[in-house]
């Protein structure tokens, strides 16, 4: 069985995922809110299905394309986090450790997309 290389984006978006699953499973026992629930399982969970569907782009564009649509799930997951957090719905340490990990995976994505692009100055 062939295996990749770690690679960090990979990792880091799989792990966010697992943890905004593990949110709205806590949210539908304890608080539910199912509009946002929902929002954010969706956008949260495509981050890494869009980085994962990047490995196997068929060109730089492509690759580009489908980390670019991930970095926008990755603002929109931030814009629910907060609204998450503001509504009283998750507590500050968990908005924030969250949140933390969201803009780390932001911060990465932008990153990559650059270098993808050959753009300069990062």
């Amino acid at each position: 069985m062939l295996t990749r290389k770690e690679n960090i984006i990979l990792t880091k978006t799989d792990a966010f995922s697992d943890r905004i699953i593990k949110l709205v499973q806590h949210l539908k026992v304890n608080r539910y809110e199912p509009v946002m629930c929902n929002q954010i399982l969706r956008s949260g969970t495509s981050i890494g299905a869009n980085t994962v569907e990047s490995q196997n782009a068929q060109s730089r564009a492509d690759f580009v394309n489908k980390l670019s649509i991930a970095l926008k799930e990755a603002d929109e997951t931030q814009y629910w986090l907060r609204k998450l957090f503001v509504a009283g719905y998750i507590d500050q340490s968990g908005f924030a450790s969250l949140n933390a990990d969201n803009i780390e995976i932001i911060k990465l994505l932008t990153s990559i997309i650059k270098s993808a692009k050959g753009v300069s100055g990062l």
